[in-house]
């Protein structure tokens, strides 16, 4: 088979086919081929042929191996398959099916008769179609003289003991090649091998090696017919059925747990801000910290810091030039984040975690190096984690609602539906993803949530609708997505109130709005998802945000739904009037209060004595560092100071958060596979197309170009006739044949359409690369009219 033969074929297909097939293999044009010459030798090459197999299931790479089988010189047919096949009981629609499916793939083509297998197949498959091993005359003559001995073969295998038809019995069911101990070999051996390779029914093919012969396979595949056992259907899964809504409660209930982590953990993280490895991540001391703070195991943290991160909402900040230091600290998204409803930041982090090529379950375990494998560090990059993803969500979407299969059944599945992608290593990590799922609130009790089958539905799509491709009837502003209003539907409504307790507990009876969450955030100290404490120090950090007394009194009275417990009166009024007891300026800055006393408390303070602090007056201390330190450091004394600025009055501010920048896209999401990352639209798949049949209308006509125009040399008489031809084509604005001399001195020819010509060149446009070309006359050796090639 040649490149040109299968690009005969896709240049045969119709728009509808290139773009079925474009969509199956989103890989073959990125970039976009230059002709179908381009794109049948990128759909042959190895690892376009790997990626198109990944994605067959085992039936179909079954179906593929008896092609293989059955190929007799560059050829086989759909009959050859049928006849073995039928054997099996299996009924010929299926087979022909898979053959459908490998023809979509562009793996086989022709008419059914006569159909081609691209060269690449036996490249990235085993050298063994369906198990079978060579014929036994190829592999030695005295096993092909028993080969030939139909009753003499059959005798030899019943009187094979039981541990030589073990080997037999595994050797048939492929593949026919097996390594062992060199010792087994060895003609004083009592081995099984050695009594089958000394009755010709193994023949010994190296040094520790052997191989079975294919009649001999035939004969022990009597029962399950030449190809062996087939797997047409997936294997069986238990599936348990539940109310739909119960699933949506589960997963609605781990919503709500997982925003609460994830706000805790960048809230801690922006309280601490924890360096940056030089490894690029996260130290274990901070990850089990942060980890007892939020109140999860080290494994979820680690997975929250992945999804927070990959989200956008934790980044770096440079914090010294001249090592390179930097810390994680939250970005400028996570206000604007933590600002939404519950749903819209719960799609936010699922989306991050559906998409992101990273492998959080791989933290803790060792490297290549035998080096511990960090949270956050470049290590856990795996461009395959997004599509394994979403193949094991995509077991549960095609269950019913209500429905849930065990992790170990969805990987079974998947083992059938993609068994070259689904290696033994690769189980561990699908049960991991099902576990984030579950920890992300996707899914419930083993099954796929309504909203967890929608946000699958929105990442599948193009999300494009098909009257208005363009988007330009799409409304202004911004709507949430389907699966977040879903999801918004499920969740209790927020509340703009509060129950205060004698105790000073403050109890939310739901997800507070975000104005109130505000509210509590800077009144109180939050104790769980839906308790909050106020205390002396939360009090104090409302009067230093611009709260007055008046205005917490107001506030309760306002968001509570009970009365106001006179303790917590008593508390706001006491602090409040303690509160700017003592001022704060700058000398570089100073303290005064109206109380001597408590300026002579501050200044025998033992705690405060590195400051430095000088009485200028009974009622004024004076201190060497800035404003800022000073008050920090009377705080922390268990002072209540605020500072004034140079008129007295007091500066009141909430202080102010730091943010860093998020980190790059290919440092958090890294690079996904383009064969299962991509999504095509239809808009766009017609232009590739259009493109394509254009570049290869030009490729074949420049293959075509005249003689005239590729010759060595040109006369002057020949150059004056280019010329004119030039010129004529140039006010007919038609396209013509030009032979030129390049800059290395090699002839060359080019269809091109004139659009200029002077000051001794020649401007003029290919149409196959859609490129102004500029070429110097005296380097033009000849020029003929298109019509007239």
């Amino acid at each position: 088979m040649t490149t040109t033969s299968l690009a005969d074929h896709l240049r045969a297909l119709s728009d509808r086919e290139l773009m079925a097939l474009i969509r199956l293999r989103p890989d073959l044009v990125i970039p976009p081929p230059a002709d179908f010459s381009a794109l049948a030798h990128r759909a042959q090459s190895r690892v376009a042929v790997a990626r198109a197999l990944d994605a067959l299931d085992q039936f179909t790479l079954e179906i593929l191996d008896a092609l293989r089988y059955t190929r007799v010189g560059h050829t086989s047919s759909i009959e050859a398959v049928l006849a073995l096949t039928a054997q099996s009981g299996l009924e010929a629609a299926r087979v022909r099916a898979a053959v459908d499916q490998l023809r979509a793939y562009a793996v086989v083509f022709g008419p059914d008769p006569a159909l081609r297998i691209v060269g690449a197949v036996e490249e990235v498959c085993s050298p063994y179609p369906a198990g079978l091993g060579r014929p036994a005359e190829e592999l030695d003559p005295m096993a092909g003289a028993l080969a030939a001995d139909a009753a003499g073969l059959r005798r030899t295998l019943l009187a094979a003991p039981p541990g030589a038809r073990a080997v037999l019995d595994r050797l048939a069911a492929g593949p026919p090649v097996g390594t062992v101990a060199a010792a087994s070999l060895r003609p004083d051996s009592d081995s099984p091998i050695r009594w089958l390779v000394d009755r010709h029914l193994l023949v010994s093919v190296g040094r520790d090696a052997v191989e079975l012969p294919v009649e001999v396979s035939l004969v022990l595949r009597r029962d399950a017919g030449p190809l062996g056992q087939l797997h047409p259907d997936p294997p069986p899964m238990d599936t348990p059925q539940r109310e739909p809504a119960q699933l949506d409660r589960a997963g609605a209930g781990q919503v709500l747990e997982l925003v609460r982590n994830a706000e805790a953990l960048i809230e801690s993280i922006g309280q601490e801000p924890p360096s940056v490895l030089r490894s690029g991540g996260l130290g274990v001391r901070e990850l089990r910290r942060y980890a007892k703070s939020v109140g999860v195991d080290e494994p979820q943290a680690a997975l929250l810091a992945e999804v927070v991160t990959a989200a956008g909402l934790v980044g770096e900040e440079l914090i010294d030039n001249k090592r390179i230091e930097s810390v994680f600290m939250p970005t400028v998204a996570y206000d604007a984040w933590r600002a939404g409803g519950i749903a819209a930041r719960w799609h936010r982090l699922a989306v991050a975690w559906l998409t992101m090529t990273r492998a959080p379950a791989l933290v803790g375990q060792r490297d290549d190096r035998d080096r511990p494998i960090n949270a956050l560090a470049p290590e856990l990059s795996r461009p395959g984690a997004p599509a394994q993803r979403r193949a094991g969500l995509q077991v549960l979407a095609d269950l019913a609602p209500g429905q849930s299969a065990a992790p170990s059944a969805v990987v079974e599945t998947l083992a059938w539906r993609a068994p070259r992608r689904i290696s033994r290593g690769a189980s561990a990590g699908i049960e991991a993803s099902l576990a984030e799922a579950a920890f992300l609130g996707l899914t419930g009790f083993n099954g796929l949530t309504s909203y967890g089958r929608l946000l699958l539905e929105e990442l599948l799509s193009d999300g494009l609708d098909p009257d208005d491709p363009l988007g330009i009837a799409a409304p202004e502003g911004y709507a949430m997505a389907g699966s977040a209003a879903l999801l918004d539907t499920l969740l209790p409504s927020p509340v703009d109130h509060v129950l205060l307790q004698a105790d000073l507990s403050v109890i939310v009876p739901g997800p507070p709005e975000p104005t109130l969450a505000g509210e509590l955030e800077l009144l109180g100290r939050q104790e769980s998802a839906s308790v909050y404490r106020i205390t002396t120090d939360t009090v104090r950090r409302s009067l230093d945000s611009g709260y007055s007394a008046a205005d917490l009194h107001a506030l309760l009275a306002r968001r509570s739904r009970t009365p106001v417990p006179q303790t917590l009166t008593y508390l706001i009024d006491d602090v409040a009037r303690r509160h700017g007891g003592i001022r704060i300026g700058s000398a570089n800055s100073y303290v005064r209060s109206d109380d001597e006393s408590v300026i002579a408390e501050v200044l025998a303070d033992r705690r405060l004595q590195a400051l430095g602090l000088r009485r200028l007056a009974p009622t004024v201390l004076a201190c060497r560092h800035t404003p800022a330190r000073l008050l920090e450091a009377l705080r922390e004394a268990g002072y209540p100071p605020v500072q004034e600025d140079a008129t007295g009055a007091a500066v009141l501010t909430r202080p102010k958060v730091r943010r860093g920048a998020p980190r790059p896209t290919w440092a958090a999401r890294g690079v996904e596979d383009p064969a299962t990352s991509v999504r095509l639209s239809a808009p766009r798949l017609a232009g590739v197309i259009e493109q394509i049949r254009r570049g290869d209308a030009a490729a074949r006509a420049a293959r075509r170009a005249p003689v005239t125009v590729r010759s060595d040399g040109a006369s002057s008489a020949s150059h004056t006739e280019a010329l004119e031809v030039l010129q004529q084509a140039l006010r007919d604005k038609t396209r013509v044949w030009v032979g030129y001399v390049d800059a290395h001195g090699a002839t060359a020819s080019r269809l091109v359409r004139p659009v200029s010509m002077g000051s001794g060149y020649l401007r003029a446009e290919d149409e196959r690369t859609e490129m102004l070309h500029t070429f110097a006359l005296h380097r033009i050796t000849g020029a003929i009219p298109e019509a007239d090639a």
